[in-house]
């Protein structure tokens, strides 16, 4: 959403920034980034390309006290809490979305993932800095109770256990902030995939009056339709997979090496064939973006893919049934249906496969998907597996 007031909204904070895309998008609604707080070397290296040295034209107002490489949200606040404090009235929004591995639906969803608890200090860095807005970001299980089934709900007694997005609300409401949740889905403004997440806005009372009877979903909603116009978007139905990647597709294209991997191949990119593929290349003027090294399956893999592609249903997960025929351990593998948006990305590449190529995903094809600009570069290493794949993010 557009700041219309610079004197009102201006600068912003984005903590568990992940690779950026959070910041890049207030950037492009106009505005000021001072900095970004992420653990993460992989994330951060994209970070640091993109929007601290980058030629793009977004930039952070990064702050001399503070190191330009990944730190960890606790060491963050114990290295800078001075510099923290003088930040007092100078920030005007602090984003952030903590992770949600403990909470998503997708996952084992341990109620005592220790990352469950972070956002104390997503509080603990609102409480000192003191901005006018908040805006925290999860996935929908964040909202639901751990280990809630009707069976447990007959039986307990007593206090009634709540989910985590109460116990933060609570927090922030105690601070002194109105809070809206809301659950908004990115798919109903013009991004190719349905991802819904639950997002929690707070507006500070000290500041507005009348804070509590704001209501910034319903404002965010009576914009979609102009918004959508405004970047030449259908209003009326959602844009596809096939509408944001096929030009990416490797069928009938000469294939070359890639740039990014030696002994890897990727496509000779062409140009874009879509109005929302045109909107993600932007002024590239047919440029190839980075991140399109391919992988490079096994026969028996490619084989199984082909099955897959045939035999199941695409755009939704694999059933029971259909992995026990398959032999198949993996939890989630979704077809992609080139004619609906895309099953919500995760960070596990296999998740997906191409709608109608036997292969997974490209990087680029899931930056599509998220809708990260083709000229925002990709930095750090592909992949990784054994027990380093739970502890790294590529």
């Amino acid at each position: 959403m557009p700041c219309r007031d610079p004197e009102l909204m201006k600068k912003f904070i984005d903590l568990y920034s992940g690779c950026g895309g959070l910041s890049l998008g207030l950037m492009n609604a106009g505005w000021t980034g001072l900095f970004a707080i992420e653990k993460d070397r992989f994330a951060f290296e994209t970070i640091k390309h993109n929007l601290i040295q980058g030629k793009s034209g977004y930039k952070y107002q990064w702050p001399e006290w503070l190191p330009k490489g990944a730190i960890d949200i606790r060491r963050f606040i114990r290295a800078h809490r001075k510099q923290i404090a003088k930040l007092k009235g100078t920030v005007d929004l602090i984003v952030g979305g903590p992770p949600c591995q403990g909470f998503s639906m997708v996952g084992a969803r341990k109620k005592h993932d220790r990352r469950n608890t972070l956002f104390h200090h997503y509080v603990e860095i609102v409480t000192l800095v003191r901005p006018k807005f908040l805006m925290l970001e999860n996935v929908k299980g964040i909202s639901i109770e751990h280990g809630k089934t009707k069976r447990n709900e007959k039986k307990k007694r007593g206090r009634k256990p709540k989910p985590f997005s109460e116990r933060i609300r609570e927090r922030l409401e105690k601070i002194g902030y109105a809070v809206y949740p809301d659950l908004v889905k990115a798919v109903d403004f013009g991004v190719p995939q349905y991802r819904p997440r639950y997002l929690m806005i707070g507006v500070d009372r000290k500041v507005f009056e009348g804070a509590d009877r704001l209501d910034p979903f319903s404002l965010l909603r009576e914009q979609r339709e102009d918004f959508l116009i405004a970047k030449g978007l259908p209003k009326d139905r959602p844009v596809t997979v096939k509408q944001a990647i096929s030009d990416l597709e490797t069928v009938g294209r000469p294939l070359i090496d890639s740039v990014d991997t030696k002994g890897f191949k990727q496509i000779e990119y062409r140009s874009p064939r879509t109005v929302y593929q045109k909107l993600m290349h932007g002024n590239l003027n047919g440029t190839a973006p980075n991140s399109l090294r391919l992988a490079r399956h096994e026969e028996r893999t490619v084989k199984k893919f082909k099955r897959i592609q045939k035999t199941c249903r695409h755009g939704v997960q694999l059933s029971n049934k259909d992995r026990k025929r398959l032999g198949l351990n993996k939890h989630c593998l979704v077809p992609l249906d080139k004619d609906v948006p895309s099953h919500t990305l995760t960070t596990l590449p296999d998740d997906l496969l191409h709608y109608s190529e036997p292969r997974i995903l490209t990087v680029r094809e899931y930056a599509r998907l998220q809708s990260f600009p083709d000229w925002f570069q990709f930095n750090g290493k592909y992949t990784t597996g054994g027990e380093k794949r739970t502890k790294e993010c590529p």
